[in-house]
């Protein structure tokens, strides 16, 4: 029951769906959800471990603002893993069937980028990477990533939301990383992916320039209404 509730407001949470700095009302969760009060704690007890939400003693508990280190901290483990794991997909044998299905993404992905679906897009780029994990074969490992990169998704959606539009220079990105892949070239393929996962950083600060209502401190009564220690 706590997965339950854990897993539907992490989605909310980074799916924006709730906002930052929004108070969260265990008794509305736990109407909303039909539990009692006590996995709905246990769920906000893991969800602020991860810095998605903020409790205050005797104030309330709030969704966690955009903050950069958990951001840095996000992409730097996620870069760490799918690095590895292109690099150990590239010394497995028979990777044409690997290669046929990210390429048929790709195309997913370009078809959607011309039409402008982003949250289709935004699956489909999830679906090119779980391709690469799961070929890896390495059992639960996608997991792993995706608990990694959660401030990354949260910031991505806000992105897509705001000034994401080139969305063609991520296809662009995973070409290069297939083309690699489909070479074995162990240079060229931790690299392409090295430079995809960082163009987070390209778009960090417009988005915070257009949504700074989202990010910690950048209203001087932030603090003084959400307060800073859990």
């Amino acid at each position: 029951m706590t997965d339950r509730v854990y897993l539907a407001m992490r989605d909310q949470i980074v799916g924006l769906e709730l906002e930052p700095f929004s108070m969260i009302s265990e008794k509305r969760i736990s109407e909303e959800m039909g539990v009692s009060r006590t996995p709905v704690r246990e769920a906000l007890a893991r969800l602020a471990a991860h810095n998605l939400v903020d409790i205050y003693p005797q104030r309330g508990t709030f969704v966690s603002p955009f903050r950069r280190p958990d951001l840095e901290r996000s992409q730097f483990l996620r870069e760490a893993l799918e690095v590895a794991l292109v690099q150990r997909v590239i010394e497995l044998p028979d990777r044409a069937e690997l290669v046929k299905r990210l390429r048929a993404e790709v195309e997913l992905q370009e078809t959607f980028a011309s039409i402008l679906d982003e949250q289709r897009f935004f699956q489909s780029d999830e679906d090119f990477h779980r391709l690469i994990s799961n070929y890896a074969g390495l059992p639960g490992l996608w997991e792993e990533i995706q608990r990694s990169k959660v401030h990354m998704d949260r910031c991505r959606h806000l992105a897509l939301a705001s000034v994401e539009k080139d969305i063609k220079a991520i296809t662009t990105q995973h070409i290069a990383i297939v083309d690699a892949v489909e070479a074995g070239d162990a240079v060229a393929a931790p690299a392409a992916m090295s430079i995809h996962l960082r163009r987070i950083f390209n778009t960090v600060d417009k988005v915070m320039e257009l949504n700074p209502q989202y990010f910690e401190g950048k209203f001087p009564n932030q603090t003084a209404t959400h307060g800073n220690a859990k």
